[in-house]
């Protein structure tokens, strides 16, 4: 199974798109799509509330192994550009650049988007990224896509095996009760083999949780290994708990203060002590405060664009993490560069 982010902006047929992979299920900020033909698993996620929210990029991102970013045929927008920051600094490695509306272009015009493309990705985890021209109205290119796409899942699932025997880890996005079941919640197994009558706990609130039932496509399990879409039936916990990026797993980190070492976009006018930010842990989002700063350990008040520096900062709320965890800062008020920083645990 592979759960592949559809993103781009509001116009770019990112929707349309993932109306033809798969079939629409779960809606809110962020939509899912399923598709399931043999052993062939795949859950699209359209970050249906980007551009207004960057929470629902940010979140469809995270959620998933592979990015089909669109593009319109007309040409490249700062939509397209905020997505290619945001893939970059989160560290994401798979991936395609979909050129959408291909129907309303012509050959030339789009060898010269995706000579425009290549360019601007130098330099970044998306490089290597091929561009697709797909035309949702035509269907012209649509099983080339299909083929790329298939491929990269196949890469997914192997890396997924890896991880089947680390301890499990689920990614919880939305939740709700059910008559007679109880709480019930949707999420990804991001590692470890999910068994029914697991004893974990839920992070960052430590409330122990015991798996009732496991789905997935509508279809009872034991056992979910790494990588799979899951609805999950929990005893010992209420939906009202729960909030989005909860994790459920045998233990977290838990913390509202970070030692961060991060890396400023080139794009962002830059990071102080004392700015107000907002920081992104998986699916977990939350207002902080910038308390210091320190560039080739030498203590600083601000940090350029493009640099590198280690930052201290203290969030209004506990965030549940694993030091292997990608974070991000971002200002979510500033309307030419929200996003700042991609960082690890220091």
């Amino acid at each position: 199974m592979a759960n592949v982010a559809i993103i781009g902006s509001e116009k770019s047929g990112r929707t349309g798109l993932a109306g033809m992979l798969g079939k629409k299920g779960t809606e809110s900020d962020i939509t899912l799509y399923n598709f399931v033909k043999g052993d062939r698993i795949y859950s699209f996620v359209d970050a249906n509330g980007y551009p207004a929210s960057l929470k629902s990029l940010i979140q469809t991102i995270n959620l998933s192994d592979i990015a089909l970013v669109c593009v319109p045929s007309d040409g490249l927008n700062a939509q397209v550009g905020e997505c290619i920051v945001a893939l970059d600094l989160l560290g994401n490695k798979r991936g395609l650049f979909v050129i959408t509306m291909s129907d309303k272009s012509n050959p030339a015009a789009i060898a010269e988007l995706s000579g425009k493309i290549k360019a601007i990705t130098k330099g970044t985890n998306l490089e290597k990224w091929e561009s697709i021209a797909v035309s949702t109205t035509t269907f012209e290119g649509l099983e080339n896509l299909k083929e790329k796409l298939f491929a990269l899942g196949e890469e997914v699932r192997a890396a997924n095996a890896l991880k089947n025997t680390l301890p499990q880890r689920v990614m919880v996005d939305h939740f709700f009760n059910v008559t007679g079941m109880g709480c019930v919640v949707l999420g990804v197994v991001t590692q470890g083999t999910l068994k029914v009558h697991d004893s974990l706990t839920t992070f960052p609130i430590n409330i122990p949780t015991e798996i009732r039932s496991i789905q997935s496509n509508d279809v009872d399990m034991k056992t979910a290994p790494a990588g799979t879409r899951v609805g999950l039936a929990l005893k010992g916990i209420q939906s009202k708990d729960f909030d989005r990026g909860y994790i459920i797993s045998q233990k977290e980190e838990v913390a509202s203060k970070f030692n961060l070492k991060c890396r400023l976009t080139k794009f962002t006018p830059g990071l102080g002590v004392g700015d107000a930010v907002h920081l992104f842990a998986g699916l977990q989002d939350m207002p902080a405060t910038i308390n210091s700063m320190a560039i080739g350990g030498k203590d600083v008040t601000q940090a350029p664009p493009g640099s590198e520096c280690n930052v201290t900062m203290t969030t209004q709320k506990d965030i549940a993490y694993s030091r292997s965890d990608r974070f991000l800062i971002a200002q979510l008020n500033n309307p030419k560069q929200r996003l700042v920083a991609g960082c690890e645990v220091a």
